[in-house]
């Protein structure tokens, strides 16, 4: 065929099968079924309603309508928008499950980070090297004896208490 006729064609062939599509669904959603146990107590299944003497009937409706009448807890009954409705929230649990997670790692981090540095400034001040430090105007000076073991005092219980 010329190409030309595949593309008119084209429109009218996806037109033919939405409609054939939504006359297959709607005969599906309007269909009935019928359920009950003959004289012999055999459970009988049909589209059409039972002929004769019954011992129990009962009409089990259609998917979507029984989704109408009473909300089902069964997945497979479950309309699109429910399934739809549990799977965004199922994303923003485990979205929120790894930020958690990632905010403890970062927080574990930085408290590894804040001890080694804390263990590392107790190993320079009991070394004995001789410290220096700048005070308000930006000044250098170095520690004596007694301010040194203050701050050797401080830094170890800073480890002790965060380091654990």
């Amino acid at each position: 065929m010329p190409r030309e006729h595949w593309t008119t064609m084209k429109p009218f062939a996806i037109a033919l099968v939405g409609l054939l599509a939504g006359l297959f669904a709607t005969t599906t959603l309007n269909a009935q079924v019928y359920e009950w146990k003959d004289e012999s107590g055999k459970m009988n299944y049909s589209d059409k309603p039972p002929v004769g003497s019954i011992r129990q009937q009962r009409t089990v409706l259609s998917a979507p309508a029984a989704a109408a009448a009473t909300p089902s807890l069964d997945p497979a009954q479950k309309t699109a928008a429910d399934r739809e409705l549990e799977f965004r929230k199922r994303q923003r649990e485990a979205q929120q499950n790894a930020e958690k997670q990632n905010k403890e790692q970062i927080a574990s981090a930085q408290i590894k980070e804040h001890c080694t540095n804390a263990r590392r400034q107790l190993q320079l001040l009991e070394s004995g090297e001789r410290i220096s430090q700048r005070d308000d105007k930006g000044e250098r000076y170095f520690l004596d004896d007694a301010q040194r073991e203050q701050e050797i005092a401080n830094v170890r219980r800073i480890v002790e208490d965060g380091c654990k």
